[in-house]
C-alpha cells in the first residue's frame, strides 16, 4: 500500500523556489536562525542542488528535458538565485560545491525562448564577476569559481567587463600561483578571455597595448617557470596570428625588445617552446616594414640566427614548418644594413 502514497514529484519551479528559500534562510544573521534546523536545512539544500543538476544534465535513467530545463532556467534567474548561490558556495560541502558549479555552468548555455537569459542577468549583476575572479585567491574555492567564470565568459558582455576591469592585471599573478591546479585553471581562463570574442579582444589589446604587453613579456614570456613560458609563447602566437589582431601584431613585431625576447626563446632547450617561438619570430622576419633597429639586430646576428634555424629540426615531418623556415632564412640572409 505504501507505493500508493508516494509524494508527487516536485516541478523544476518548486525546486528552484525552495532552493532560494533555503539560501535566504542561511543568508540571515546567525543569531536570527534556529540552530536546530540548520543541519536539516543544509541537507535539504544540498539535495535540491543535486536535483537541479539532474534536471539540467539528466541522469543514468533519463536525458534532460528541454522544457524542464527552460522552466528551471527562467525561475533561477527570475528569483535571483545566482547571487545567493555564489555567495553561499564556500559554506557548502565539497560534493554540493561541485554540483552547484555544474548547475551555474550549464545555465549559461540554457536557452529560454531561443535567448540566453543568463547574459542579460549577468549584465545587470556584473559585480558577481568580481567575486568569481577574486576566487582565485581562495585555495578552496578557486577551481569552482574559475569553472563558473569561464562559462560566464561565453557571454561577450561578461568577457568585455573582465578584460577592462582592474582585476585583469591579477591574472598575471594567478597564472604563477604555487598551486599547480589553480595556476593551470587561471591560465585556461586567461586564454579564454583573450581568444573567444575576437572584436572585444582586438579593442582591448589596442587600447591597453602598453601595460598589457609589458606585463606579458616580463611576467610570462620571461618567467622562470617552464610551463608558464611555454603556455605564454603559444598564446602569444594564437593572438598575433589572428586576423582580428593584425594592427596589434604589426605593432608588436616592430619592437626590438619584443624580438630579443623571442630570439632568447628560440634558443631554449625545449623543442615545444622553440617551435612556438619560431611561429612568432617568423612574423618579425616577414614584416616588410622592419624598423632600422630591428634590421640592425638581425644583420648583426645573421650568421648565428641562420645557423640556429638550419639546426632547428622538429620530431615529425611538417612541410609547412619547413617551408616557413626556408622563407625566414631567405628573408634574413637577404638583409643588409640600410645606409
Amino acid at each position: 500500500m505504501k507505493g500508493l502514497f508516494k509524494p508527487k514529484p516536485r516541478t523544476p519551479v518548486e525546486i528552484v523556489r525552495q532552493t532560494r528559500d533555503l539560501l535566504l534562510f542561511f543568508d540571515r544573521p546567525p543569531e536570527t536562525r534556529e540552530t536546530k534546523r540548520e543541519e536539516k536545512q543544509m541537507s535539504e539544500l544540498c539535495k535540491n542542488i543535486r536535483e537541479l543538476k539532474s534536471i539540467l544534465y539528466g541522469n543514468s535513467e533519463s536525458e534532460p528535458v528541454s522544457e524542464a530545463c527552460a522552466q528551471l532556467t527562467q525561475e533561477f534567474f527570475q528569483e535571483n538565485v545566482l547571487p545567493l548561490l555564489i555567495k553561499f558556495l564556500p559554506k557548502l560541502n565539497l560534493e554540493a560545491r561541485k554540483d552547484a558549479t555544474q548547475v551555474v555552468a550549464n545555465l549559461q548555455r540554457q536557452p529560454v525562448q531561443s535567448k540566453l537569459i543568463a547574459s542579460d542577468f549577468l549584465e545587470k549583476n556584473i559585480d558577481l564577476l568580481d567575486i568569481l575572479i577574486l576566487g582565485y585567491e581562495n585555495t578552496d574555492m578557486a577551481l569552482h569559481y574559475g569553472a563558473m567564470l569561464r562559462e560566464c565568459i561565453r557571454h561577450q558582455i561578461v568577457a568585455q567587463y573582465v578584460l577592462n576591469s582592474p582585476h585583469m592585471k591579477k591574472f598575471f599573478d594567478y597564472i604563477q600561483l604555487p598551486n599547480f591546479d589553480i595556476a593551470a585553471d587561471a591560465a585556461a581562463t586567461f586564454k579564454e578571455l583573450l581568444t573567444r570574442h575576437k572584436s572585444t579582444v582586438a579593442a582591448f589589446l589596442s587600447t591597453n597595448y602598453e601595460w598589457f604587453f609589458a606585463e606579458y613579456n616580463s611576467k610570462l614570456l620571461e618567467s622562470t617557470n617552464y610551463i608558464t613560458r611555454r603556455q605564454a609563447v603559444k598564446l602569444l602566437g594564437d593572438m598575433l596570428l589572428d586576423r582580428s589582431n593584425s594592427a596589434v601584431m604589426t605593432r608588436y613585431v616592430s619592437s626590438r625588445d619584443n624580438m630579443r625576447i623571442l630570439m632568447n626563446l628560440l634558443r631554449e632547450s625545449s623543442k615545444s617552446i622553440q617551435l612556438e617561438a619560431f611561429h612568432v619570430f617568423k612574423l618579425f622576419a616577414a614584416n616588410q616594414n622592419k624598423p632600422a633597429d630591428i634590421v640592425g639586430i638581425l644583420v648583426a646576428n645573421k650568421s648565428k640566427i641562420l645557423r640556429l634555424l638550419d639546426d632547428f629540426k622538429i620530431d615529425k615531418e611538417d612541410e609547412q614548418f619547413e617551408a616557413d623556415k626556408a622563407q625566414v632564412m631567405e628573408e634574413i640572409a637577404a638583409l643588409e644594413l640600410r645606409e
